[in-house]
């Protein structure tokens, strides 16, 4: 099924059972761009909010800041199209495939979050 650019995904209760959750009921979302293989971001799901992303396509997460859910682009317009969704075989991490709309997937402006290499004493 296919939600504007994004893609939705049944929802097999069997997997998202094996989905390894923390104390907290967060597990760690890896966001990649699809055409280019870069690491966009990374962010906390929820079940309710990997549920979410599954079924429309776009990505949810919980912010453990605001104690919210949140679906990116909604206020900045920089949305994320679901393409693949993948669990990790320790079912601890999740990764999602997307196409990514606007200026990019950083609330700083930049394209990717992952912009500030090691020894480059940037701060």
């Amino acid at each position: 099924m296919e939600s504007q650019k994004g893609k939705s995904f049944n929802i097999d209760e069997e997997e998202i059972s094996r989905i390894s959750f923390n104390s907290e009921g967060l597990v760690p979302a890896i966001v990649q761009e699809e055409s280019s293989g870069k690491v966009l971001m990374m962010a906390w799901m929820n079940e309710e909010s990997l549920r979410e992303t599954l079924s429309t396509g776009r990505t949810w997460f919980w912010s453990r800041s605001r104690q919210e859910y949140w679906c990116k682009g909604e206020t900045s317009g920089d949305r994320q199209f679901v393409q693949n969704a993948f669990y990790d075989c320790d079912c601890d991490t999740l990764l999602f495939s997307v196409i990514q709309e606007g200026k990019g997937a950083c609330h700083t402006g930049e394209f990717t979050c992952f912009f500030t290499p090691f020894g480059s004493s940037a701060n």
